[in-house]
């Protein structure tokens, strides 16, 4: 899968994740969770990465909650959705049998909170 709204690198057993919607301050969409999904799945499934790390692209926010320009268009439905997709990504990272570090560089609000506290480590 081709990401854009996320960098992920894998180097000697070390998985980084970067937030990068720098312009949005890192704010969560629905595209975002879904490729952050999906490389969990991939960090979860390699046997040899050891560490992962979690940041935001940018220096103002680690993660500034969800887009809420995004969240205004959604019915109830859509938006109980997007808090399962939330709520999900949350459980893979608590999960996750390596060691998770989120490397808070900014703000950390809503969505950004909740992910720094599914970490093991923040730093």
């Amino acid at each position: 899968m081709a990401y854009e709204n996320i960098m992920y690198e894998l180097k000697e057993g070390i998985a980084t994740i970067t937030f990068n919607r720098p312009k949005a301050l890192n704010a969560l969409n629905g595209a975002l969770l879904a490729e952050l999904s999906h490389a969990l799945d991939e960090i979860a499934a390699d046997e040899n990465i050891r560490v992962l790390i979690l940041t935001g692209a940018g220096d103002k926010s680690f993660v500034a909650g969800a887009d809420i320009s995004e969240l205004a268009t959604f019915d109830s439905l859509k938006a109980k959705a997007f808090a399962r997709r939330g709520h999900d990504i949350i459980n893979k990272l608590q999960r996750l049998p390596i060691a998770v570090i989120a490397a808070v560089n900014g703000f950390a609000l809503g969505g950004g909170t909740e992910i720094a506290i599914a970490c093991d480590f923040i730093y």
